[in-house]
């Protein structure tokens, strides 16, 4: 598959320095733009309760409003947080958000990391990944059965029918993030899932080791297809190269 670029949005401003209303008509208005420039995704975060993203709580409600302005971008949650968010819920917000853009959703998924946000929700860190990897298999259990029965340590439900039904069958594409463990590279290829990344959150050696832990187990899984990772990068923009760097440093 050829090299892809898209936009990933990332709140991170304190209000008096710009509105969330602002912001959102801003990266609203460069998604549309995109388009015509061959982007291929339109991607925002989940977070709380800080300036560190915390103006994205819902990355479905943002995705929406991007899906009635453009036509042809993936629209990626980047990432949503199954660990305060319950299965049955996540699962009908987001195969509604598949719906209203006529099959375009990529779910992205993650685990969670600032103790801030588990503080605030009253969740203990050291349940974030049972709570993640539950989180995982439930919501695809409720995509790709009618009436499905989940039995785990933090859900359960019996023959519960997720509605809507999301347009792309089985279920929509999957992505995993993972950060620094080996232990995530390789959870995401065994599930056969995609992967994202952000690769300056650590070592560059490390991280290439641990993509091809990935890839490798993505391989063995049996998943159809191809193994594929995204990448988040900074990008900034500027009239010309001189002014981008002056508004880099």
């Amino acid at each position: 598959m050829p090299l892809q670029f898209g936009r990933d949005f990332f709140p991170e401003m304190r209000p008096h320095e710009k509105s969330a209303a602002r912001y959102f008509d801003e990266s609203l208005m460069i998604a549309e733009a995109c388009e015509e420039w061959g982007s291929t995704r339109v991607k925002i975060v989940e977070h709380y309760f800080h300036p560190y993203g915390g103006s994205s709580p819902n990355p479905t409600v943002f995705l929406a409003a991007a899906a009635m302005r453009t036509r042809k971008q993936r629209l990626m949650t980047g990432a949503v947080l199954p660990v305060f968010n319950h299965p049955l819920k996540l699962a009908g917000e987001l195969a509604m958000l598949d719906c209203l853009s006529n099959g375009r959703l990529d779910a992205g998924i993650a685990r969670a990391f600032l103790p801030h946000e588990f503080d605030a929700f009253g969740v203990s860190m050291s349940e974030s990944r049972g709570r993640f990897e539950e989180g995982v298999a439930a919501l695809k259990l409720l995509w790709s059965e009618e009436a499905p029965t989940f039995n785990g340590q933090f859900h359960r439900f019996e023959n519960v029918l997720s509605l809507p039904r999301p347009v792309q069958q089985p279920h929509p594409p999957i992505w995993i993030a993972a950060v620094a463990t080996a232990e995530s590279f390789r959870w995401a290829g065994e599930q056969g899932y995609f992967l994202m990344v952000v690769p300056y959150l650590g070592d560059y050696e490390e991280l290439s080791e641990h993509i091809r832990l990935y890839r490798d187990a993505y391989r063995r899984s049996g998943a159809s297809g191809e193994p594929r990772v995204m990448m988040v990068l900074h990008c900034v923009i500027g009239a010309d190269r001189r002014l981008a760097v002056r508004v880099q440093t």
